[in-house]
This record gives structure tokens, sequence and C-alpha cells, in this order.
């Protein structure tokens, strides 16, 4: 089977191409234009060019992208490969606790280190539907390194605040009527394409089409062997809509009957490879005529060096979507579905449940969604959970979205809202039928747990803890192992909630499990979870051994924690915070106060995006505790003051409220305060010991920071 070919790839435009080199000397250049008017191609030929000095760090924005951390990643790793860092350090992963401008910082430092110029190259920037993404887009513009050009390509004007950059000269600007063919420039393309078409045809199809790259492309491909060509241009109106799709509709009757199929059939995919393409014409060789399409440059291009995954030009797949409503209108539906278990059996959730939406199978999209709500989550693509939950029709009820709404809205610490959407999934996980039932219980009561440590309530879910710790988490458990993210997560948070209730044994037992799963499926951000919070939960339940040992023991807890992080660039992030602020607290504790005192400063930095009160309780009193030690009382008695505080915040920590309260009443004391001392010691039940010397000293079974 032949593909019929079309205009040669690219021309030569090179007063196009020398406005790129010299925009180039700047900081940033922005090509804004429509829908087919060759900023791809441009850039493409730019990057090309023979003796570039520059080295490329491209990225491609995916469509409908609603996530900052899928992009920032890519962006990472692309200025990495540009610079040949990337076999240096692991590659950043995505993590729930997304920290932009940690990454944006990282980008720039990357930037800076690299040799050489480097541009980078951001197309479809349009694409990018996250307010947070452009705004630290901004930030990484204003503060490109000197070595730095970056190139932006979009259909419409952005929202980013370079006025500066405009007023400095630093900021060029490439718009649709400066990527329109000249009249010159036409007739190369009809030259190239060997169509014999006199100077005045030539100058008529340039009115015709007012230089749109795209309208040529398609005049190009429908006057290859046209009897007439004069004819055709003068009938021929480049710029209007039902115009282009004749010219599609032509295009695929020149094409051969597997070819035109193909086309129709993978024109819903925003990208195609040739194993699904097989799957949607239930015909083998998919991949040969890709690689000719892309060849005979008939609107396809290929996404990768080794040429295996192709898009169509967004021009033409909008018009042969219309095309395949029109023709094939009955099989639209089931071709959903193909697409939908393909992508499915190879672990593309999102693209899995958008095909399933778009066959119209609501029920199981929001099973599809409620089943990989966890991994999507841990895979930093939250926002666009979201926005495939606001893809459901308005008024639809599908009680499985409840727990999808839930982990939303704990995101964005939206408590009461997922108490509330956590009391429906509840209510919907009673009637389920058994063999998901187990499933939903497991989720639910992670994400409860969970929602209590944020909220400081840990007595209100021991219940919770209990069916957790049942084997209802165990291996053998068919349903559960088929999702061991949710396993992974539910030991995670099941062993955090034992730790600081200080009334639960199996803890460590709990997270030691969890990070050995975590590292056995590949989700180092849950093994770091679990591994910073069993340093902290060995500091409470060792204090049988000897304080020395302990203390050792635990640092070096601490810092595989904390180099597991670092490794993936989670060093100042909330995941971490546990073991920060344990090992400062040893620090301080022994009396080693300038170490203690940097990694308090570093817990801080980590908790800039948590709002829990457990891990600000515990900075508060190792503040406190270093106040003390250094003469500083006052100070240490504000900082008591605030950890006793959020200690009554916590339902489930007595221990720790205890503690809390002791180092207070042995703080006012030694401040000659014995009144105030006395007075809140009377309205207590108890109180820790305090030394003989006047120094406090930590409960037995009670973290030392």
């Amino acid at each position: 089977m032949t593909v019929a070919s079309a205009a040669p790839r690219l021309i030569d435009r090179g007063d196009l191409l020398a406005a790129l080199d010299r925009a180039a000397a700047g900081k940033v250049t922005i090509i804004s234009a429509p829908a087919g008017s060759g900023k791809t191609s441009l850039l493409r030929a730019w990057a090309h060019q023979p003796g570039r000095p520059h080295r490329l760090a491209v990225v491609s924005v995916q469509r409908d992208q609603h996530d900052a951390q899928q992009f920032w990643l890519a962006l990472l790793d692309a200025v990495r490969h540009a610079s040949a860092t990337v076999g240096r350090a692991e590659p950043q992963a995505a993590t729930p606790d997304f920290n932009a401008t940690a990454t944006v910082d990282r980008v720039l430092s990357e930037l800076a280190d690299a040799r050489g110029g480097i541009t980078l190259v951001i197309d479809d920037l349009h694409e990018l539907h996250s307010p947070e993404a452009l705004d630290q887009l901004t930030r990484l513009l204003m503060n490109l390194p000197p070595n730095v050009h970056a190139m932006l390509a979009a259909r419409r004007d952005m929202r980013l605040r370079l006025h500066q950059l405009r007023l400095a000269g630093e900021l060029a600007e490439i718009r649709a009527a400066d990527l329109r063919f000249s009249e010159r420039e036409t007739r190369e393309l009809l030259h190239a394409s060997g169509i014999a078409l006199s100077a005045d045809g030539a100058a008529l199809l340039h009115q015709r089409t007012e230089g749109w790259a795209a309208g040529l492309r398609l005049a190009a491909i429908s006057l290859a062997g046209h009897p007439d060509p004069e004819r055709f241009v003068a009938e021929f109106s480049g710029s209007d809509r039902t115009v282009a799709e004749y010219l599609i509709a032509e295009m695929l009757d020149r094409q051969p009957a597997g070819v035109q199929d193909l086309l129709l059939r993978t024109s819903l995919l925003d990208r195609v490879n040739g194993e699904l393409a097989d799957v949607l014409t239930g015909r083998p060789g998919s991949e040969r005529i890709l690689l000719e399409l892309e060849d005979a440059n008939a609107f396809v291009e290929s996404l990768d060096p080794e040429r295996t995954w192709f898009r169509y030009h967004r021009l033409f797949g909008d018009l042969l979507r219309l095309e395949l409503r029109r023709a094939l209108p009955e099989e639209v539906p089931a071709l959903h579905r193909r697409a939908a278990e393909w992508f499915i059996q190879h672990g593309q959730v999102v693209d899995a449940i958008r095909h399933t939406q778009a066959a119209g199978d609501w029920p199981d999209a929001a099973r599809l969604l409620a089943d990989h709500s966890f991994s999507l989550t841990l895979d930093g693509q939250a926002q666009t959970m979201q926005a495939l939950v606001r893809a459901f029709p308005p008024g639809a009820d599908h009680s499985e979205l409840a727990l999808v709404r839930a982990m939303g809205d704990l995101a964005q610490g939206r408590l009461d809202e997922t108490a509330a959407h956590l009391a429906v999934a509840e209510t919907y996980a009673g009637t389920t039928p058994p063999g998901r039932r187990r499933r939903l219980q497991v989720a639910i009561a992670s994400l409860k747990l969970s929602l209590a440590r944020r909220r400081g309530h840990l007595a209100g879910v021991i219940e919770q803890a209990r069916f957790l710790a049942s084997p209802v988490t165990g291996p053998s458990d068919e349903d559960i192992a088929l999702g061991s993210d949710l396993r992974a997560v539910a030991l995670m948070n099941l062993g955090t909630v034992e730790a600081w209730s200080l009334g639960l044994p199996d803890a460590e037992r709990h997270l030691r499990e969890g990070a050995v799963l975590a590292r056995g499926i590949g989700r180092p951000y849950l093994e770091v979870g679990c591994l910073a919070q069993l340093a902290f939960a060995y500091i409470f339940h060792g204090a049988a051994m000897p304080k020395i040992h302990a203390f050792a023991t635990t640092q070096r807890r601490c810092r595989e924690a904390i180099t597991l992080a670092e490794r993936y660039g989670w060093g100042t992030e909330p995941v971490i915070a546990p073991a920060l602020m344990t090992l400062a607290g040893t620090m301080v504790w022994v009396g080693e106060f300038d170490e203690g005192e940097r990694w308090l400063r570093r817990t801080e930095r980590a908790l800039q995006t948590d709002t829990g009160p457990d891990i600000r309780l515990l900075l508060h009193q190792a503040a406190g505790i270093l106040h003390a030690g250094r003469g500083r009382r006052h100070e240490a008695l504000e900082e008591f003051g605030a950890a006793e505080h959020l200690a009554s915040q916590l339902e489930g920590s007595q221990a720790l409220a205890s503690q809390m309260a002791g180092w207070l009443l042995a703080t006012q004391a030694r401040l000659g305060r014995p009144a105030e001392a006395r007075a809140r010691l009377a309205v207590r039940p108890s109180g820790p010991a305090v030394r003989d010397d006047g120094r406090p000293g930590a409960a037995r079974g009670a973290a030392p920071a």
C-alpha cells in the first residue's frame, strides 16, 4: 500500500530564521499565531540549521495539560538532556506535595551550571491550563541566566507578565503577520512540490490564502496532479473553513482505502503508535503507513527520535474528526472503548478515562477514576484528576466520584468538604458489591486517617486504624493487591497515626512494611514517607534503650530517609519533614545547637505547604529547647506556649500534650514565675518530671524533640 505524496517537508524561510537568530541574542522570543500558521515548522527549521551554536531543551505541552508538576518535570528533564547532566542524578519523580518554586529554582540552577548556551523551546504553550505553572514560568523567564534563551510558541497570547523584558528590549515577538508566506515563498513552495503554475496563478494563490501556511499546504496537496491548476486557484478560497474541509476530503479520496481508514479511525487520539493503530483498524501494518505519511509530509509528525509515536497536525486532526463523525458515527463509541482498553493495559490511566468518557460509558469512567485515584495523586496529576471529574455530566449520580472529590479537597486543605465527601463515599461503599467493597473501604479508611492527621483529631479514628491493621491490607487479599499503591498508602497512613497517637505499638512494623512495599512497586515518594515517619516512631518507642544508642540509631535512620528524598528532589518537601524535625531535635537535645538550628531552618522550609499541627508542634518544641539551652528563656517560653497550643489540638496524642505542658511549666519556674506554674499545674491531672537542677526532663516514651 503506497501513501500519496504531499508537499516537501520544509522550504527555506531565511528572513524568519534570521529574525529568530537575532531574537536569540535577547532573553525571550514569543511566537503567537493561530493554528496552521507554521509555528512548529519554523522552530524545527531553526533548530536544524547547520552550525547552530546553542543546545536545545525542547518541551511540547501535552493537550489539555492541567498539572503544573508534569510541565515542570518535563522541562527539567529536557534541560538535563540538553546540558548532558541527565545521568548524574535520579530523575525527579512526581509527588503529591509538589513544590513548584523549588523546582523552578532547580531548573534555573541546572541552566546556570550548564556549559555553553542553551535554548529552551516550549511548543503548544496554549495547552497549559495551570495558572500556577504560568506564574512560575514568568518567574523563570525573568531570571534566565545569561547563557540561556527561551522560545515559546502558542496559538494565543498567554498571561505572562513580561513587560519588564519588553521595556528592556529583551523580548522579541513573532505573530501571525510575520509567519505569513511571502509571494516569493509561495512560488518556492509550489516549485518544490512539482506544481506548474503561472506567475499570475501563484500571485492569486498567495492572495487567496493570505500567506496562511496550512492553506498553502492544503492547496499544494490538491494541486498536485490537478487537470486544471489555474482554474482551481481561481475558485479557491484558502481561508474558508468549508474549503479546507473539502481539501481534506479530497486528500483522503486520493489515499488508498486502508490509509483513509487508518486516518479516520485514529483521528480521535491525541497521539498514536503502530500497535494502537492496529487495534483501532483491526489490521496489522499501521506503523509502516504512519512512517510513510510522515515522510510524505501529509500533516503527520513523529513525537520521538525513534519515530514510534505520531500526532496529526492539529488542524488536520480537527478536520479528520469531523469527517469521522460524518462517515462512521455509529463506530465512534466502540473506537473510544478499544482505545481505552489499550491505554489501561499499558498503564496510561488518564487517556483510558478520557476515552471511556468520550464513549459515554460514565459509570465505567467513574469506576476507573476511583480505582486509580491514589495512583494519579501519587503521579502528581491531582488537577488532571479534578478536570476529569468536571467532565462528567452535571447532576449525574456517580457515587464513586465522592472518593475522588474528597482527595481533591484534602489536597487543597478544604477539610470540612473532605469529611462530607467521605461520608457520601462511606454510605455508597456499604451497598457496593463485595468484589469492590473492601477496596473502597480501605481507600476511605486511609483518607480518614490522613484527614485526622491534618486536623489533629487522632482519637476519633482508632476504629479506622484497627480496620486497616486487620488482614484487609494483607498481600493475600486479591482486591487490595491489585492496587498496591493503595495498600502502600494505607500502611503509611496507618503507621503515621499509630506513631503520633503513641498508644498503638505497631507503628514501626506497619511503616517498615509500607517502605518495603513502596520500594518493590517503584513508589519512592511512599518509601520516603514511611522512612521519615519510621525515624520519628523509633525515637518514641525506643525510649527503653540507652539514650545515646537511641539517638545514634535515630539520626542514622533520619539521614537515610533524607538522602533518599534528596535523590528525587524532595529535600525540602513536607514528606521528609518528620525526619528533618527528628534529626534537628536529637541535635538540640544533645547540645549540638548550631547543627540543630540548621536542621530546624530546613524543616521550616519543608513545612511551607503543610498545615498539619503535628510536625509544627515539634518544631516549636525543639526551638524552645534550643533557646533554653542558650539561656534565652523568654524566647523558649514563647515557643513552648505555641507548642502547647498545637498539642491541645492533637486529640489522640495525650503524651505529647503532657510533654509540652511540662516544658512550659519548667520554663516558667526557671523564669521566676512560680505562681503561673502552680496555677497551670493545678488544672492538670499530672505533670512530667522536672529534674533537680531545674532543667525539664522528657517523659518516658516521649520524643526528646
